[in-house]
């Protein structure tokens, strides 16, 4: 098969390897769509590689197209996409169910060969199957989608309250969206795109407010009354929507951080002790999984996006190119406000 290997920083090469066979307990799908998560970004441009050479790639999905001894409930042309993360099973957090928290893991894309190929091998339990009215660009969003809801049910969720979405990227979009489906009051998208936050409002938020603006605060304010958002979702890991929460969160109100923070972070203690007089919650979230593996964040994915009722939007993609053009497509995130969607990657016919 054909594959996108990284041999060392920078030198992504498409070019042929063994094609994966499917062992007792295991699938082969072949892949038609995969997104580039900024997780494999440092890896390709940095040095953040587990090894090399390596296939990454976790966000796709595809078609069943080997399936191993052993296997049932599965068939061959099934659309599917598969739960990246491979955990141990055996820890006192995997018996625990949480299974996101193993220290023992491996993951499909990092620390074995992933899905930038046209064939990736994944253990069968970690396959979901998809109805055929959702496309395979669709199918790859399903791992973004599953992490902005295991937020949800991280940070204890319940429906009534209005919601502050702090960031309007993949996962803030569906992150509000999951809010919406849950019964929130109301939801409020915060982001410094304006067509961000008008693509949110196409999702079905309830309001947008463009942080640039230098009254932003009192706006967010003003929705509720001065009251404050019973939950705020932090999704963009920026010091600036971090420190956000402390300013919208209303007393015992909900404050989860989904994002993933890639420098120092400062609070000045004023906006700190807020946690403190508001007895808000901050809680943290990580990955998508829950029991039985790979959890309720998956089987939901995949039926709401089947039903419809998990909206997607073209503008959720920032370009498509071939896998044969993988290394340019890295290429992007070289320029700043260059990528301003998800970047895919799809195997034609």
């Amino acid at each position: 098969m054909k594959a996108a290997v990284l041999h060392a920083s920078r030198d992504l090469r498409y070019e042929e390897i063994e094609t994966p066979r499917a062992g007792a307990g295991e699938v082969v799908i072949r892949v038609r769509a995969t997104g580039i998560c900024g997780s494999d970004v440092p890896r390709v441009n940095g040095t953040a590689a587990h090894y090399f050479p390596i296939v990454l790639g976790h966000e796709f999905s595809g078609e069943i197209a080997e399936i191993g001894a052993g296997v049932e409930g599965l068939r061959i042309g099934q659309r599917a996409t598969a739960a990246p993360l491979i955990p141990c099973y055996a820890c006192e957090d995997c018996q625990k169910g949480d299974y996101a928290l193993c220290k023992f893991y491996s993951f499909i894309g990092s620390r074995q060969y992933g899905s930038f190929a046209d064939y990736v091998k994944v253990p069968a339990r970690n396959v979901i199957t998809f109805d055929d009215s959702v496309s395979f660009i669709q199918g790859a969003f399903f791992e973004p989608a599953t992490v902005g809801l295991h937020g949800v049910y991280c940070a204890d969720y319940r429906g009534g309250e209005s919601v502050a979405i702090l960031g309007g990227g993949t996962i803030g979009l569906f992150t509000m969206q999951w809010c919406k489906l849950l019964g929130a009051r109301r939801t409020v998208v915060f982001d410094i795109s304006r067509a961000r936050l008008e693509l949110a409002l196409r999702l079905g938020a309830d309001e947008v407010i463009c942080t640039q603006d230098e009254d932003f605060l009192a706006q967010a304010m003003a929705l509720t009354g001065g009251r404050g958002y019973g939950f705020a979702f932090e999704t963009a890991g920026l010091n600036e929507t971090m420190n956000m929460a402390f300013d919208l969160a209303a007393n015992k109100a909900g404050a989860c951080f989904i994002g993933t923070a890639s420098r120092d972070l400062t609070f000045d203690w004023k906006r700190f002790e807020k946690m403190n007089r508001k007895e808000f919650r901050l809680i943290g979230s990580w990955m998508s999984y829950s029991a039985p593996f790979p959890g309720r964040e998956w089987t939901m994915a995949a039926d709401y996006f089947g039903q419809g009722l998990l909206k997607f939007d073209e503008a959720l993609v920032g370009r498509v190119f071939p896998m044969s053009r993988a290394a340019e497509a890295f290429e992007l995130f070289d320029t700043p406000g260059a990528v301003t969607g998800r970047i895919m990657l799809i195997n034609e016919d």
